[in-house]
């Protein structure tokens, strides 16, 4: 008898502590990823991307906005940003704050729904149900957000087509706009991406695969995207529950092949899915799946 008493108790408090682990702890642990991506032509120097998305930055958080400022020690030759930078209206600020030191460095963005629309409370239900209503929040202050990017040299890749020279090296840039939302018009930057630059570098915020197969035809060596959280709440030995996108649940973070090398495309296509730094606030938890940025080292192919 005391031990079907017990039970209940027993789940009560192992769900009370993955609770506070996932909300008090797990979801502040910021994380640096490191991956290699091989990418340049044989005999090429090494080339260093931080992909940061999916901060979901509120005026008052402090501790990321410092972690994400700090990034900038790792000297990366490029930074990429890949949408939804804010959770508030009076959030610009402090994203511009913590992207600032970063900002230093060559760079280029895309735009997404948490850019343009504030977060609302909404059943967890829902990601399980890919054909829900969508109901936008108030709108935020992106032109803010896009103009202090812009004032300081980043590319602003959303529906649109780019080029930087780093450290000597010369990358071509496609993106488009919250393919979730249906706002990408990759016919914008549709075409061969340029077969002279050193390397050809596709962004979207959520990993669609109807627009990575765009990318990848045109030829674009590594797609870096977002949106995703890792699956924010992952389960152990089984991975994310939900994708909240096309992508399948195997590829829902980190780095993955989305194609195979070919003889008129010797690196294929790679993709790097970044797990994101934050939350939306009304779901404000990770488990398995802790906010992180990645530092992309990209090398030659056969190295």
């Amino acid at each position: 008898m005391r031990w079907y008493t017990a039970l209940p108790s027993a789940v009560v408090g192992t769900g009370a502590a993955v609770t506070a682990y996932a909300s008090l702890y797990e979801r502040t642990r910021w994380t640096l990823r490191r991956f290699d991506v091989p990418v340049l032509a044989p005999g090429s120097e090494p080339l260093t991307v931080l992909h940061v998305s999916d901060l979901h930055m509120t005026a008052g958080q402090r501790s990321k906005q410092e972690w994400v400022a700090g990034l900038a020690a790792l000297e990366p030759d490029l930074v990429v940003n890949t949408g939804d930078n804010l959770a508030g209206h009076d959030a610009v600020p402090g994203t511009l704050r913590a992207l600032e030191p970063l900002m230093d460095r060559p760079g280029a963005f895309v735009l997404a729904s948490n850019d343009y629309y504030a977060p609302r409370p909404k059943n967890p239900l829902k990601y399980f149900f890919p054909g829900h209503k969508r109901v936008h929040g108030d709108e935020l202050p992106w032109r803010d957000l896009r103009d202090g990017m812009l004032a300081r040299g980043w590319l602003d890749l959303t529906n649109a087509a780019g080029e930087l020279t780093v450290g000597g090296r010369r990358i071509a840039f496609a993106g488009v706009d919250d393919s979730h939302l249906k706002r990408d018009r990759y016919d914008l930057v549709a075409g061969p991406a340029d077969p002279a630059a050193d390397v050809r570098i596709g962004l979207a915020h959520s990993p669609e695969p109807r627009v990575l197969d765009r990318f990848a035809a045109d030829g674009h060596d590594l797609l870096l995207c977002g949106h995703t959280h890792g699956g924010q709440l992952r389960v152990p030995f089984y991975g994310a529950l939900v994708t909240n996108c096309g992508i399948d649940r195997d590829r829902v973070r980190w780095l993955h092949r989305w194609t195979e090398p070919t003889a008129a495309h010797p690196s294929g296509t790679w993709l790097h899915v970044s797990a994101g730094l934050g939350t939306s606030p009304y779901a404000p938890a990770r488990f398995a799946c802790p906010p992180e940025a990645t530092l992309l080292t990209l090398t030659s192919r056969g190295s």
